[in-house]
């Protein structure tokens, strides 16, 4: 079986499959993917793959610089997506944003 080249959390399978999820924010770990990347996704808690995407543009961002933007790429309120942040990255403040597509 071919390996998953990115995974995310169960919880937002289905808005990436609808198109609701648009960007992810990773840290210094993931900040090697580049525009053009085919990638396999795979669901962090089982590894199962669920769909393959098209990174369509990278940048950086600091936690203090998310914007509604950001949040509405991630389909969930500026608040919700500072709280996520700060969750998966405790005390990090410098972030790869991976815009993306469905194929």
């Amino acid at each position: 079986m071919q390996p998953n080249d990115i995974t995310f959390f169960q919880r937002f399978q289905n808005d990436i499959l609808a198109g609701r999820k648009t960007i992810t924010i990773r840290d210094k770990s993931e900040s090697h993917f580049k525009t053009g990347d085919i990638l396999r996704v795979g669901r962090y808690e089982d590894d199962g793959y669920f769909c393959t995407i098209e990174v369509t543009g990278t940048s950086t961002v600091t936690f203090a610089t998310l914007t509604q933007k950001h949040a509405e790429q991630e389909n969930m309120t500026l608040d919700e997506l500072k709280s996520v942040i700060a969750e998966i990255y405790p005390r990090q403040n410098q972030f790869y944003v991976i815009d993306f597509k469905c194929l």
